[in-house]
């Protein structure tokens, strides 16, 4: 076998649900003020004793489910994540020992917002190599946590979840060659830094680097895998902000897709939440097994990685 898919998709969000009334009681803010700017409803909020890899391992044991695999049939984990607390074990491993997943190569990434495609190109890397026959490949933050819940101009964004995705190896290829860069000397638009960290971002300059410079970047990535944008069934664009996502994937060009909106009830959730989309998508039928969808992850680091996939 010389290429990968994905075999199954799972998520997972807290029980805690923050409403923008709630927010309201919070910082001089109001439900039309959020929605008229970011577009979001709702989100979910981790309480103290919901680490990362906890979202992460129950949105990771619904996909092995969903793929009806065991943890001893995977042998890489990947975690995306840029709110880990600790440094080692990393989240990859916790969530290796969780699930209870035997001697897998266990390896985090950050890069943020994007970390969940940068991930799967890994995986897809991995497994076409012949370095791994199964993947567990995870999207998982707690932006709750490094979030000043005094700043209105972003604690109104956050959420907190996880999305995961099984890759294994296949005959014939269901994940497209990866686009990916960053703009290095534009990091600072989109930080996480501190003591503690607190999440800041230059929102205008985010918007228009997303909104001008990234559509054409996703038409290549259509191209890569040799479609047309107008041949997609779906596009599950990172969910930062409903206003960066209508028009980016207008100008994309996928007019029969639909167009993923999970920002509108889960808020912000970084690296979860392409994966978390996409995995309600599939949920819902919203698009049906091997249909192309685009996924395009951007933001933190101003980096980006998209590719055409085949849902499972």
């Amino acid at each position: 076998m010389n290429g990968s898919r994905i075999a199954a998709v799972g998520h997972y969000q807290p029980a805690k649900v923050l409403t923008n009334e709630d927010l309201a009681g919070l910082v001089d803010t109001s439900d039309e003020w959020i929605r008229s700017r970011v577009g979001i409803r709702t989100r979910h909020i981790a309480g103290p004793d919901e680490p990362v890899d906890e979202l992460a391992a129950h949105a990771a044991a619904k996909a092995l489910a969903a793929a009806g695999l065991a943890p001893a049939d995977i042998d890489l984990v990947l975690v995306a994540t840029s709110t880990a607390v600790d440094r080692s074990p990393n989240m990859a491993a916790r969530v290796a020992a969780r699930l209870g997943i035997p001697q897998p190569a266990t390896m985090d990434l950050n890069v943020v917002c994007a970390g969940f495609t940068h991930a799967l190109a890994t995986a897809d890397h991995a497994v076409r190599a012949g370095g791994a026959s199964r993947a567990l490949v995870i999207g998982a933050d707690k932006m709750s946590e490094v979030t000043d819940w005094s700043d209105r101009s972003t604690c109104v964004l956050v959420g907190d979840g996880a999305g995961a995705a099984v890759v294994e190896a296949a005959e014939e290829s269901g994940i497209g060659p990866v686009l990916w860069g960053s703009v290095p000397e534009m990091g600072h638009a989109v930080r996480i830094e501190g003591t503690p960290p607190r999440f800041a971002q230059e929102g205008q300059s985010v918007y228009r680097w997303a909104t001008t410079q990234l559509p054409p970047i996703a038409r290549r990535a259509c191209e890569r895998a040799g479609l047309e944008p107008a041949d997609l069934a779906g596009v599950v664009l990172h969910q930062a902000n409903l206003r960066i996502i209508e028009p980016l994937a207008e100008k994309i060009g996928a007019v029969n897709a639909v167009v993923a909106r999970d920002v509108t009830e889960s808020g912000n959730t970084s690296a979860a939440s392409i994966p978390l989309a996409f995995s309600k998508l599939v949920e819902r039928g919203a698009v049906s097994t091997g249909d192309p969808v685009l996924l395009f992850g951007f933001g933190g680091n101003l980096s980006y990685a998209g590719q055409v996939v085949r849902c499972p």
